[in-house]
Formats: structure tokens, sequence, C-alpha cells
């Protein structure tokens, strides 16, 4: 008998619950407010792009001086008046910077025309990758933009700029592929040294794209999708502003 009543309230609790809670629930989802796991599923970008905001101001691109890979100092400077993608990679990874080169490549094919766009390429292994060690690096990747800069220099400048300038991470790890660890993502600037990007399904700018997808291959094993495709699109309505 005793069993009999502990079914009976169980029962009620559950009722209960489905009254009151379920309604809620799925009122939640038809708003859209229940949040995903993947912040970086992006919607259709028929809006301006987002600003990246910290403590409430649109995040700038920081001051930077370095060499390149002709042994010419470049700064933040170069870079005024053009849309610009920035990434941080080395010349001995073993593992996502070709295929994040590869994919930078495509870019830059894809807006040879275009006087006022470039690439920002900075190496987090300075001391391995000097000038001459960027220059074959350019050269087998087929890097001929002359707005497209590799970059080397003070190491501790470069590893503050990443992690603090951009808040793209890299470190150095000796149980990494090549000793080094960084995120693979890109960051998009505009004419006037803002960093922008477009927005999640949420409203919520995603910041970054990633860049060690490739769009042939649509996906990786985590289900992550390719933004290279995002990203061209992005640049292009960034040259229009």
């Amino acid at each position: 008998m005793k069993n009999k009543y502990t079914y009976v309230w169980v029962s009620l609790v559950i009722l209960v619950f489905g009254i009151l809670f379920i309604p809620k629930i799925i009122e939640r989802v038809k708003q859209g407010t229940v949040v995903e796991n993947d912040r970086m599923n992006v919607k259709d970008n028929n809006g301006a792009l987002s600003y990246i905001l910290l403590n409430g101001k649109k995040r700038r691109v920081p001051e930077f001086e370095f060499v390149n890979q002709d042994s010419l100092i470049i700064s933040d400077k170069d870079y005024k008046g053009k849309v610009f993608v920035v990434e941080f990679f080395f010349t001995s990874c073993p593992s996502i910077c070709p295929v994040m080169s590869k994919n930078l490549v495509e870019v830059q094919d894809e807006f040879a025309a275009a006087d006022n766009f470039g690439i920002a390429s900075f190496s987090i292994t300075p001391e391995h990758d000097s000038p001459r060690v960027l220059k074959e690096y350019a050269e087998r990747y087929g890097i001929t933009d002359l707005d497209w800069h590799l970059m080397t220099g003070d190491k501790d400048k470069i590893y503050d700029l990443a992690n603090s300038g951009f808040n793209i991470f890299a470190a150095e790890m000796p149980e990494s592929p090549g000793g080094f660890e960084h995120s693979g993502l890109f960051a998009l600037v505009d004419k006037n040294g803002y960093i922008r990007s477009r927005v999640d399904d949420f409203g919520n700018p995603i910041v970054y794209y990633r860049g060690a997808i490739t769009e042939e291959q649509g996906e990786n094993s985590q289900g992550e999708k390719e933004q290279i495709s995002i990203l061209k699109e992005d640049i292009k309505k960034l040259l229009e502003e």
C-alpha cells in the first residue's frame, strides 16, 4: 500500500511540473532565448557587421611595429585605410598553420584587385622565423600580395599582441605539435582599425573566424563549420563601407 501511495505522489509531481513549466520552456524555444552550445553558428549577413566592445568601447587594433619578410619595418599605420585580416602562426607548425595559410591565399586571390585590402601574419616563433625564413614560406605558399606582411620581432611583444591585444590565444606548449599552441582564428579589421565581425544566431558578435577548416571540408571532426566563405563575404561588406 505504501508503494502505491508513493507512485501516486510521483505521478502528481510530474503532472504539476508539466502544467507549470513545459509551456514556459516551449515559449523560450519559440522566442530563441534557449542558448545553444555552439555560439559560432552565424546567421545571414544582411546587416552591418558588429563592432567588438571592451568596457563599452569599440575595440581597435593596438599599435605594433615589426619586420616583414622583406626586412622592412611594418606597423599598424601601414594598414591605415585598409580592410585586413590578422592571424598568428609559425612556419614550422605541423598542424593547423598550413591549412590557415592555404585559406588565406584563397582570400588573397579573391581580393587581388582590391588596393585597400591586406593581411597581417605574426610569427609566434620569431627566434626561428627570420625574414629569410618568412620569405621562403611566402614563396612556398604563393603569397604575392604586397599588402600581406609576414612579421617577426620581439617575442614578448608578439605574444602580448596576440593574447592581450587581440585575445587570440598563443603560448609555448612543449606537449603540443611543434611545441606551440595557438587558436587558429582570424580577426577581421575595418578601414578605421576596428575589429569587426558578423553576429551569431542570438545577435552576439562571433568576434573571430575559424581559419583552420577549408571550404572544401565544410566542417571538422567536432562538427564546427568552416568560416572562410563568410569571411570573404564580410571582407566585401567592409570594403564597400
